[in-house]
């Protein structure tokens, strides 16, 4: 086996490793690495390496996801919606045949998000470099969520300052805060008692674009973890199928 090809499938086991913990993974990457796995640990220096590649790997995935277009438009599980406390007055207003309205409103929540999404790169990967290796192996040795969790203590303030006034250019430039009042207006006009108090559209997309961006995380930490159909080699349906 060619250095090259030895890196390549060491980094491979490393990843399954962190997603896994599985004993036999240890033994795999023993035999790459040309020891025997009872001769004692693996470098501490490679292993942390690896689970930090193998986090890139999956908040890439992820932030790619979200920020392409319709990455929150059209993911259900995502997508964002007028707050629950104007969705009585979304029913009342596509009742009357102005859906369309609610529905470039609810368009442009989603383009916004869309938009603040890609900056999250650059602040995932701060926090992979700076990962401690308590950090490293309590991803390790956690729950199906573990990174998600790690990312979201670490990240979270910092995403929310990048995001807010991506969100409110966004919201701005497309004139959003104008058709909400539009929408508001509308609504009004058809209603005997006064409408619900509007919620600030900045603070409300920004929120729901951080909870959309972990729960895609999320998705992408666990499919490795539990997803058959994502062991695509035989080393993967190996490992994972024990």
């Amino acid at each position: 086996m060619n250095t090259a090809h030895r890196i390549g499938v060491v980094f491979s086991l490393i990843l399954m490793f962190v997603l896994s913990g599985c004993v036999t993974l240890q033994e795999d990457l023993a035999a790459v690495l040309g020891g025997d796995p009872g001769e004692g640990p693996l470098n501490e220096s490679t292993v942390i390496a690896g689970i930090k590649e193998a986090l890139k790997v999956g908040t890439n995935n992820t932030v790619l996801s979200t920020s392409s277009v319709d990455g929150f438009l059209g993911n259900q599980l995502i997508r964002i919606v007028l707050p629950d406390q104007l969705q009585s007055m979304a029913g009342t207003l596509r009742n009357v045949g102005l859906g369309s309205k609610v529905d470039e409103l609810e368009t442009g929540m989603n383009r916004a998000a869309e938009l603040a999404a890609g900056e999250a790169r650059e602040v995932f990967w701060n926090a992979i470099t700076g990962m401690s290796v308590a950090d490293a192996f309590g991803i390790l040795r956690g729950h199906d969520t573990a990174a998600t969790d790690y990312f979201h203590e670490k990240t979270h303030k910092a995403l929310q300052a990048r995001f807010h006034p991506i969100v409110h250019a966004k919201i701005q430039e497309i004139g959003l805060s104008r058709l909400y009042g539009q929408v508001a207006d509308a609504y009004n006009s058809l209603s005997f008692t006064e409408g619900p108090r509007l919620v600030d559209l900045d603070e409300y997309v920004t929120d729901k674009a951080l909870g959309g961006l972990f729960t895609v995380l999320a998705q992408e930490e666990q499919k490795i973890r539990q997803d058959p159909l994502a062991r695509t080699t035989d080393l993967l349906k190996r490992v994972f199928g024990n």
